[in-house]
């Protein structure tokens, strides 16, 4: 059964109650590329997009610095 406008006016609202009105515009970016990644995935595309924030969680350095350099 698909919600009515008034149950999307209440969705709506409460999650601006709970996230705030500064962090809609991240959440919903967040949410559209995960959505974008899904349906790449689905279709059986290899290649998968990395963000420089996972890069620094998997030890990687980022692109535009040089590896650290041991003693």
């Amino acid at each position: 059964m698909i919600p009515g406008i008034a149950e999307l006016i209440v969705i709506l609202v409460i999650v601006l109650l709970v996230f705030g009105h500064n962090k809609l515009p991240a959440l919903g970016d967040a949410i559209g590329k995960s959505i974008k990644s899904f349906r790449r995935a689905a279709r059986g595309a290899d290649d998968i997009e990395v963000t420089p924030r996972d890069r620094l969680r998997s030890g990687e350095p980022p692109d535009d610095q040089d590896p650290p350099r041991s003693p």
